[in-house]
This record gives C-alpha cells, sequence and structure tokens, in this order.
C-alpha cells in the first residue's frame, strides 16, 4: 500500500502512530496514513513561530511573497492530475470533477499572489497639529488552518493563499477521511521553496484538533466543517483567544418560480444537489418550487436523476460515485428513513445499493406540507433533494429564511424585479441568479448564523489574515508639555 507522511518544519516524517485510509469505490484499505499525535501538532506549531519570526521569511518583502505563491500555483497547475487522482482515490470524489477543480485552484493562488503587495495601511488626518498617524496591515501570526475531505485541495486554498500573502505561517491539518491529496500538495510546497516550518501539513484526529485549536501560538484558526465541530473549535479558541474563521454547513434554498427557464433551472439544480455526489456545504437541498409548476419541474428533474451514470469515481464518463465514509451513508439512509417516516413521499431513489462501496443514489423526498420534516431542516451532505412548494413570492422567501443557516441560495426567474427583490430578502452569504455553484477567487464566499462568519476569497479573506497597528509620530521639537494630561 502506498504509504505517506506529515511535512513539519520542512521535513517529511512518518506519524508515531498510523492508520489505512479506505478506497470509498470498493471500501478496502489502498494507503498507510500517519496521525499525529499532540506532540507532533506541537513540534509544528513551533515551527510555524519560528519561520513566523524568522527573517527568512519575515524579512521578505511582499513582493517575494507573491513570487513564491506564483511558484506554488504553476506547480499545482503541472501536478493537478497527479493530486485529481489521489483525492478521487482517497475521498470517492469523482474524476470528472477532482480534475477540473484542481486545475482551478491554481487560480487561487495566483490571485493572492498579486494581492500580496497590494494590502495597503492608511495615513490618518489626526487632529493634532504636531503628530504623524498612519496604520500598518501586519500578519496576524501562526495560523491553524482545518479542512474537511471534500474539495479539500480548494477549501485549503482559500485559507493558505490569503494567509501566506499577509505574511502569515500555517498549520494545516487535513481530515483524516481521505488526506492523501494534501498530504501530497505539501510536496508542491516544499519544491515551491517556502522556508521551513511557513506551511506545515499534517493528518489525525480529534486529538489533533484539539492540540492545535487550544496552541497558545495560534493566533487564529480558519476552520472549514460542521457547526458541532465549529462549537468545540470555538470552546477550544478560549484558551489562546485566537479570532475564528468558519466556514460551515447550509440547507441552501433553490428557489423556482413558474417563468423561469425550467430547462436550465432543472440541470442547475441537478449540479447543485447531485454534482460531487451532495457533498458540498452549497449544496442546492431545499428546491423550493412554485406550486403552478412543480409537477412539470419534478418530472423532468427525475427523468435526468434516474439517468444520472452512477460508477467508479476514477472514469471520466462518471457522475455520481460513492460517498466518502460508510458512515456518511448510515447516517443519510437514515435521514431519509426519518423523512419519510413524518411523510414525505419517495419521487426516486432512496435504497442503498448492494455491492462493495459506499454508494447512494440520487434521492428526490417531497416534503410539500411538511415543514420540520427532517429532509428540509437537517443537511444530509449527499445526493438527496427536499422539495417544498409555494403560491406566492412572499411565502417563497419565507420559507427560503425559514432556517438555521445562511450560506447559500439560489433564484430562477426571468423577471428582473423579483430577481433583486430576491436578492434583498434572502439571508444567505450568497445569491446565485439563473445559475449556481460559480465559484472565483475574487469573489468573497461564506454565511452567517449557523453556516458560520467571515470570509474565503477576494481581499476580505486577506484581511482577516492581519492586525492593524496604529503608529504615532510626533513631529514637534518642543519638549513634551505636562506629562499628566492626555494627548
Amino acid at each position: 500500500m502506498q504509504r505517506f507522511q506529515h511535512y513539519i518544519g520542512g521535513v517529511f516524517e512518518d506519524g508515531a502512530v498510523s492508520f489505512e485510509s479506505l478506497d470509498p469505490a470498493t471500501g478496502q484499505p489502498w494507503a498507510v496514513m500517519p496521525e499525529a499525535s499532540a506532540q507532533d501538532v506541537g513540534r509544528a506549531v513551533d515551527a510555524a513561530w519560528d519561520a513566523f519570526c524568522s527573517p527568512a521569511w519575515a524579512g521578505l518583502t511582499a513582493s517575494a511573497r507573491g513570487k513564491l505563491l506564483y511558484r506554488l500555483a504553476d506547480l499545482v497547475q503541472a501536478a493537478a492530475p497527479r493530486l485529481a487522482a489521489l483525492e478521487t482515490r482517497d475521498t470517492g470524489k469523482i474524476i470528472r470533477e477532482t480534475s477540473a477543480q484542481i486545475a482551478y485552484v491554481a487560480e487561487y493562488y495566483r490571485y493572492y499572489a498579486g494581492l500580496a503587495d497590494k494590502i495597503e495601511g492608511a495615513h490618518l488626518p489626526i487632529d493634532k497639529p504636531d503628530m504623524e498617524v498612519w496604520l500598518r496591515r501586519e500578519p496576524i501570526g501562526v495560523v491553524a488552518a482545518i479542512v474537511p475531505w471534500n474539495s479539500q485541495l480548494f477549501l485549503s486554498a482559500v485559507k493558505l493563499g490569503p494567509a501566506l500573502a499577509a505574511g502569515c505561517t500555517v498549520v494545516l491539518k487535513a481530515s483524516e477521511d481521505g488526506p492523501a491529496p494534501m498530504l501530497e500538495f505539501a510536496r508542491l510546497v516544499h519544491e515551491a521553496g517556502f522556508p521551513p516550518g511557513v506551511v506545515n501539513i499534517l493528518t489525525g484526529g480529534p486529538a489533533a484538533g484539539v492540540a492545535l485549536t487550544t496552541h497558545l501560538k495560534v493566533a487564529h484558526i480558519a476552520f472549514t466543517g460542521g457547526p458541532e465541530t465549529a462549537r468545540h473549535v470555538v470552546r477550544g479558541s478560549a484558551e489562546n483567544l485566537a479570532s475564528t474563521s468558519l466556514e460551515l454547513g447550509g440547507k441552501s434554498p433553490f428557489i423556482v418560480f413558474e417563468d423561469a427557464d425550467l430547462d436550465s433551472a432543472v440541470n442547475a439544480q441537478i449540479s447543485g444537489i447531485f454534482a460531487a455526489t451532495g457533498q458540498s456545504c452549497v449544496a442546492g437541498s431545499r428546491l423550493i418550487i412554485q406550486a403552478s409548476v412543480k409537477e412539470a419541474f419534478l418530472a423532468k428533474l427525475k427523468a435526468k436523476a434516474e439517468a444520472i451514470r452512477i460508477a467508479a469515481p476514477d472514469l471520466m464518463t462518471t457522475e455520481v460515485g460513492p460517498l466518502c465514509t460508510q458512515r456518511q451513508r448510515a447516517r443519510i439512509a437514515d435521514l431519509v428513513a426519518q423523512s419519510l417516516g413524518q411523510g414525505a413521499k419517495l419521487v426516486t431513489g432512496g435504497v442503498v445499493p448492494e455491492g462493495p462501496g459506499f454508494y447512494y443514489p440520487p434521492t428526490i423526498l417531497d416534503c410539500s406540507g411538511l415543514p420540520d420534516a427532517a429532509g428540509l431542516r437537517q443537511e444530509f451532505f449527499g445526493p438527496v433533494l427536499s422539495v417544498i412548494s409555494f403560491e406566492t413570492e412572499a411565502e417563497a422567501l419565507a420559507l427560503a429564511n425559514d432556517t438555521v443557516y445562511g450560506l447559500a441560495s439560489g433564484v430562477f426567474t426571468r423577471s428582473l424585479t423579483r430577481a433583486h427583490r430576491m436578492i434583498r430578502g434572502i439571508r444567505a452569504g450568497v445569491v446565485w441568479v439563473n445559475t449556481y455553484r460559480a465559484v472565483s477567487p475574487i469573489a468573497p464566499f461564506g454565511g452567517h448564523g449557523m453556516s458560520g462568519h467571515g470570509r474565503e476569497g477576494g481581499l476580505a479573506a486577506a484581511l482577516d489574515y492581519t492586525t492593524v497597528k496604529t503608529v504615532w509620530l510626533r513631529t514637534s521639537d518642543d519638549p513634551i508639555p505636562d506629562p499628566f494630561v492626555m494627548r
């Protein structure tokens, strides 16, 4: 079996213990992964702190940091096929998507490479004639970055890119469910020429996560995952008072009005819930459909869902592959059973297939008239769509906002005025109109409520990794007046 290593302080090393990683397509072990202990995590944070203070990194100009990021971007682009194959093997995400996504990840590093020398301070028109006052944007310090197994090259780029551009150092913990591509990515970081300790990459379970998020030398925690784990992260940050940015889950509304282009909306809905086998934080998992077109829309959607090719994830013709873990499939099957028990109607899917691997079919549940059904309330993180209908625009908006989440949303209508009303009214960090699941390094991404806080992508993300220093310079040569009076 293939063996992977941690990357700590510029050195590749085995963990004190190891574990086997399962191929989701077969359920069989295929690789051996190192498991970080609390001591390993401590050494990684110490390496990051030493690098943060070292002239080899701290002494670089912003432009020089940008050149290292440009180099990393080129290496990611060249290695995309290899990284995509590893991600597909270790997580079950189809090669059709990993190949395209990882190639695009290079653009995130290029964006932040260009941004590195454009993070500016400011001059203040201070109200004191003998003072010059200005602000400096400086790196916040050591960053703990924690990413899940789904889209991990992308979800690490939106943390590493801005953090390194700002001048921070990073300890990145990859999920123990499918860490192969991140541990391989460490070799690209090494090849790019970043000084030892600037980027450290390891994997491990909850104990490693606790050690990382509570470490006193960690200044900022960038976390992507579920709300329950995020609560542990926030509690852990009480130990070091680190700032946090949390990109969590969602139960995103996908709203279709009767005047929408139904064929286009159906394709977008397929992308929104069945692409990536539904394992996406922005999955459009709640179809809110106007009653007058519900049956016509569901008929088109059902036909397309049942025509989806479910097969091995390493085939370019595959459209839906396995789920990443067996426990995730079991959870999805349980939530579907709960919804059906509450009165939801099964439109298609819903049956665990026989055979090896962690497969689950595209599933549609009609939950109309059941606003509290499990399918409408809980995040499946799988290929399950829950449907509810509406009559009026006001009702559609109320249904869209009837959730504790606030990450993404989609609106499908030909009415420009209605689109603007919905954009204003929907409580979500992202609103896609007549499209879905589009991303760019230029556009900030994130949510609020149970979907977290902070933004990834764009200038906003880079500023999260900086702190503001206020500088006062007295310009008068006269003696300082009364020392007991505040200036």
